[in-house]
């Protein structure tokens, strides 16, 4: 076993604390990756305090992880020794289903593997996160890092920015396009620098004015607070995309009716209650309402690839691991822009 230490959560009700533990010895295709970044993502927050039900613990939380590859297994071919490497949301699936042979492994039927709080496909191995110095992966389940990203804006890519790549390429986000995002936090403003570095004309929906020059600068054409009657009826019919990234619990009936003939409403925030959708929106225009879930393999090392031919990382603000617990109360202000990043050197 290789001995690592990190930072857990031991409880649902207490903070996370440094803790020591074994990762598995290499397998033929794994590989060691020596952590540089661990991204914080608000599902990180969710799991640790058992908000979306029975978590396992002791739980090492992180799934947006960057790092340099230290040994490899005896048949691991995919990367070399030195190289810059991530590991995103989950790091194995059956690759023998539907889904996982058409390149959609993130949504294996058998139920992907996930980074951490979940079990290996033996049901008894637990999976432990990039909170740590070290992670073994298979190497199929790891990504290539552009040389030109630089590594404390690239982890919550390996989350956040697959997010918001994915829903855009599905629905064909581009030139004479109209892309809506709500939100401008942690995902938004990736979903923003993306949309508009695909050729979409972008409207940032947000209940914060304070953050229309940030929506702008990352490449937004329009503002609209989410309480602007005015300009919601202005709008009414005009949207080909709009997709929310908030997990506050908003009227999306107020969001249906901008959009346009055929046009789709796509969830990727998770609000607390459940939602209550007239059906005469979706009736009328012959409008969607749909979710989309990360994103595969292949497509996560397409997004990297995309965002480092157009200079795309996230906004950080780097932080040691003694202040993850600070961090994490910040996050729920949304007292960040836009993304807290954790230096792994000082686990």
């Amino acid at each position: 076993m290789i001995q690592t230490r990190g930072y857990a959560a031991t409880g649902p009700n207490t903070p996370l604390a440094p803790f020591e533990f074994a990762r598995r010895e290499l397998g033929q295709r794994d590989i060691q990756i020596e952590i540089s970044y661990a991204g914080i993502c608000h599902s990180d927050i969710h799991q640790a305090r058992e908000e979306w039900g029975p978590s396992n613990f002791p739980m090492v939380p992180g799934h947006e992880i960057v790092g340099h590859v230290i040994a490899l297994g005896s048949q691991a071919t995919s990367h070399k020794i030195g190289d810059s490497v991530g590991v995103g949301v989950f790091v194995n699936s059956c690759r023998e289903c539907a889904n996982c042979l058409s390149g959609e492994n993130q949504y294996c039927l058998t139920g992907t593997v996930p980074t951490y709080n979940g079990f290996e496909f033996d049901g008894v191995t637990p999976t432990f996160g990039g909170y740590s110095k070290t992670i073994v992966v298979d190497e199929r389940y790891a990504l290539r890092i552009p040389a030109s990203l630089p590594e404390t804006g690239v982890s919550p890519l390996l989350c956040a920015g697959i997010t918001l790549y994915s829903p855009l390429k599905h629905w064909k986000a581009g030139p004479s396009k109209k892309v809506g995002i709500i939100g401008l936090g942690g995902l938004g403003h990736l979903g923003v620098k993306m949309a508009s570095a695909l050729g979409a004309e972008v409207t940032v929906f947000s209940h914060s004015p304070t953050k229309e020059a940030d929506a702008k600068s990352f490449g937004a054409s329009h503002f609209v607070l989410g309480d602007d009657d005015v300009a919601f009826a202005k709008l009414k019919n005009s949207f080909d995309l709009i997709i929310s990234t908030v997990s506050a619990d908003l009227d999306m009936n107020r969001y249906l009716s901008l959009l346009s003939l055929d046009s789709t409403l796509a969830i990727i925030g998770l609000p607390g209650k459940p939602m209550k959708i007239h059906a005469f929106n979706l009736l009328d225009q012959r409008r969607s309402l749909s979710g989309s879930m990360v994103g595969g393999i292949a497509e996560t090392q397409e997004m990297l690839d995309f965002c480092a031919e157009h200079g795309i990382v996230s906004e950080v603000e780097v932080v040691r691991a003694d202040q993850i617990n600070e961090a994490y109360e910040r996050t729920i202000k949304a007292d960040v822009r836009y993304r807290f990043v954790i230096d792994a050197s000082t686990f």
